[in-house]
Order: structure tokens, then sequence, then C-alpha cells
């Protein structure tokens, strides 16, 4: 579940790297370029690479708090319950799945355009062959394999991006295309590509970071002296491929191309397809199925150690009394149960771009309580509860249009909006500076937002719900903690996490 918790630096950062590049992700990014133009891509990959860098100052004090534990949802057990326990887990478990849903498409487009099989085959192949090698070990086979995989796909990118623009055309793309691009998509500030992009991909990625349990199983993993560095280092190596990989969704723009059957997943393969030949178009694929497999497998080690920990470890087994044995069996069943799941909904072909934004949505319920239950000692297990469903209604009514955004409930929405752009901007500060910049940068991003986003951000629908999941989860959960007259003692998550075969106190 943790690889020993002693991996080195080099090691970790490539798995870092590699597990925030998925498939979808680089599908994603190129489906951003190709819909908002030349800013597109720096909206995707920037703002992701970014959030790597805001995951390790939690991290150096989640891991701190308890050096053994397994998953953040673990911690949670032993900080407020098992309803906030499984409140996490059961997220990651639907993200997780979500995620190896979002790299099967990605690989089964990949395969059908390339190969003579078809789609449903080629999610079939990809995903046994991810299962196969990953039941062996779990996050060992998992990091091992990222090492490779991220050194094949930085060296992919650096060859096959230069030569598609060469082999299209080269700098005459930009003059004779550009009558394919409308004035949003042709501006590098374009306030289309921000609030239908950027800002919602803020939020999620946000959330991607602090609720993600393959993140968290890295951060466990990586010797404590070195989380900063391997965090550092995977923001540049991300950030570099995938705004890289989401140029070509602008370069097709550019050159006028239609995805095959409307599907905007065919856009990178298709292009690959046409402009390489198969020496180039060989490493294309690996590229692919890399970015894919680093994923896939980083997914399939974080739904088994949460059935093995969080379901089976502290709420089935007696405490102290787990059988490693059966442990282990379970996490296998789940790696296969997950695959087969994942394979079925995965012949729905959803939309990639759409689906990342969703997911990192719902964990942005997640953001505020969690990381408060690391460092404020009032936060309680039914304010984190509360907080969290709360947040989760507020979100799946708007995103989903159960609730109209018109007249006092535009205006109540917006308020909420303009609130959790405070909360983002306050939980990034305090990451590096501490509780009091936290608070004022906060305050001060409500207050210079205030006069802008009311009466407007209501308009888009997407963003309008992640930052209501912010805000909400954030305002109720320092309600109700207000209310709690002790404080907890932070000294016995480390007495209580990380053992299954003894009995703590």
């Amino acid at each position: 579940m943790n690889a020993g918790s002693k991996v080195g630096f080099g090691i970790s950062a490539a798995s870092m790297t590699a597990t925030w590049i998925w498939a979808a992700s680089l599908y994603a990014a190129a489906t951003s370029g190709y819909t908002f133009g030349v800013s597109g891509p720096l909206h995707y990959g920037l703002w992701g690479a970014l959030m790597i860098l805001f995951i390790y100052p939690f991290g150096k004090r989640i891991r701190s708090l308890a050096p053994d534990a397994h998953s953040l949802a673990e911690i949670l057990h032993a900080r407020h319950g098992s309803s906030s326990q499984l409140i996490l887990a059961g997220s990651n478990i639907i993200g997780s799945i979500l995620s190896l849903v979002s790299n099967y498409i990605a690989g089964g487009v990949l395969i059908a355009m390339l190969t003579p099989l078809n789609f449903s085959t080629g999610i079939l192949v990809i995903a046994a062959g991810v299962l196969l090698y990953t039941l062996w070990s779990g996050l060992r086979a998992s990091i091992l394999t990222d090492f490779i995989q991220v050194c094949a796909m930085l060296l992919a990118v650096v060859i096959l991006v230069p030569t598609i623009f060469h082999l299209a055309g080269g700098p005459d793309i930009f003059r004779e295309g550009q009558g394919n691009l409308n004035q949003q998509q042709l501006s590098f500030f374009s306030s289309d590509a921000f609030f239908n992009q950027g800002a919602p991909y803020i939020a999620a990625v946000l959330a991607y970071a602090i609720g993600n349990q393959t993140i968290a199983q890295r951060l466990f993993a990586v010797r404590p002296d070195k989380i900063k560095a391997t965090f550092v280092t995977a923001t540049v190596g991300y950030g570099a491929t995938v705004i890289g990989i989401g140029m070509l969704g602008v370069l097709a723009l550019y050159l006028g191309i239609k995805p095959i059957d409307g599907d905007v997943n065919n856009l990178v393969p298709q292009l690959a397809a046409s402009y390489l030949g198969a020496g180039l178009l060989s490493l294309f694929f690996i590229l692919i199925i890399g970015a894919m497999a680093s994923t896939a497998d980083s997914d399939l080690s974080a739904l088994s150690s949460i059935v093995m920990t969080d379901i089976y470890g502290r709420n089935i087994a007696r405490p102290g009394k787990a059988n490693p044995r059966l442990m282990l069996l379970l996490g296998r069943l789940t790696m296969v149960a997950s695959t087969a799941l994942a394979v079925y909904i995965a012949s729905n072909r959803l939309n990639i771009l759409e689906l990342l934004v969703l997911v990192g949505a719902i964990w942005g319920a997640l953001v505020f309580p969690v990381i408060a239950s690391f460092y404020w000692r009032k936060v309680s297990n039914t304010a984190f509860s509360v907080a969290v469903l709360g947040a989760l209604v507020s979100f799946f009514a708007v995103r989903f249009g159960f609730v109209a955004l018109t007249g006092d409930t535009a205006l109540l929405t917006d308020i909420l909006s303009v609130i959790g752009v405070g909360v983002i901007a306050g939980l990034m500060a305090f990451g590096f500076w501490g509780a009091r910049v936290g608070v004022l940068t906060g305050v001060i991003a409500t207050v210079v937002s205030a006069p802008f986003g009311i009466g407007f951000l209501h308009t888009y629908p997407v963003l309008t719900a992640s930052l209501l999941a912010y805000a909400v989860s954030a305002i109720l959960c320092i309600g109700i903690s207000l209310l709690r007259p002790d404080n907890f003692d932070f000294g016995l998550l480390a007495r209580a996490t990380g053992r299954f075969d003894i009995t703590t106190n």
C-alpha cells in the first residue's frame, strides 16, 4: 500500500509526474486547445502543474502527523470516526473508477484508430495489461513502471510535437489558418477560456490534489525529507508535457481539422495518424499507453488500498485483529472488480474533459474540511460530515440545473461563489505562509472579486457549482466547529494509524 514509505527522490518524482499525466489529461489538454484556442492548453497545463506544487506544504503536515498511514481517509478515521472516513473513501472510489474509465477510453480510442482492433477490444487489451502487472505488488509495481513510463513520455513529447508541427506546414499554419479561429480563440487572455476552462479547473485540480488517494499514496511512500523536491520536480515535468500536447489541439484548430465522428477524444490520435510515419507513430503509441498505464495502475493501487485500509482494516476487522492474507486478497479482488466495472462504463465514450472537471468539482466539497481537520483542533465529525454533504447538495443542484439561476437565487449563488473564490485563494496562501496570510488573502480575494462576480458568475453554471462547493463546505465546517467546546489532540493520529494487527489507545 505504501511501498515501504522510504522511496527515494528520483523514483518518487518520476512516479508523481507520471501519475498526474493521464492519457486522459493529454487528450483533454488537446480538447481544451481545440475548443478555446491558444490559451486553452495554458489554462489546462499551468493550473494543473501549480496544483502539484500546492500539495507539498499540506503533505508535509499530514505526513508529520501520521507518518505510517496508508490513506487520508485512515487518518480521518482516527481524527473523526467512520462516517468522515467513509465519505472521503467513497469519494475516492468514485473518482478512481471514473479516472480508470477516462484512461481506458483514451487507450481504446488510440488502439481503434491505429490498429485493426475495434474500440471495445482496445479497452479490454489495455485494461488486462495494466491489471496483470499491478496485481503483482500494488504501489511498488506502479511506481517502478512509472519511472520507465515518464522517461518515454518526456522523450516522445520533445520529438513528436515539433515533428507534427513541421510536417503539418510549420509557421505558415498560423497565417493561413487564422480564419478558422474567432477572436476569443486567438487571444492569450481569452475570458471565454478562463471562465469555462481555467477557473473551473483551478477549483477542480486543487480538489484533486487534496482528496485523491493516488496522490496520497505517493505522499506516504516518499522519504519525508524528499517531499518538497519530489513535488516541485513533478510540477515542472507535468506542465511542460501537458501544455506541449495541448498545443496539438490548437494546431488542429488552425488546420481546420474536424474530429472523426465528431468526437474530440479522437483529435490527438487523428493528428498522429495523419502526419507521422510508422516509426514515430510507434513512439506516439508509447506516449499515450505510458500516460494511460501510469495513472490506471495508480488508480488500481488506490482502490485496493482503500478497500484494504478503510473498509476492511478499520471498519470490518476487529481492532488489532486484521488478517493480512485476507486483506491482501481483498485488495487484489478489488483491482479485478474495478477493472471490470471501468471497462463496462468506458463503452459509453464520455467526454473526457467534462469528466475530469466533474470529478474534481465533487472533490471540491472535501477540500476545506479535510485541510481544516489537520490544522484546527475544533473541527468535529459532525462539522466535517455536514459540511461535505451540504456542499455536494449545492454542487449537484447547480451543476445539473435542478435550481434555476435567476432572481434571488442567482444573487445568492453569486455571493457564495465570491466567497468560494476567497476560500480557494486563502487555502493556497495558507499552505505556504500560514493561517494569518491565508485568512488575509482569502478576505482580499473575496472583496476584490465581489464587484465583478456578483451579478455575473451565475452565467457560468459549471464555475458557479465548483465555487459553491468550496464556499458551502467552508461556511458549514467553520460554523459547526465553533460550537465544539473541546480540542482534539493531534498526537493521537500517529498512534492510531499505520498498524492493523495491534490495538491502539
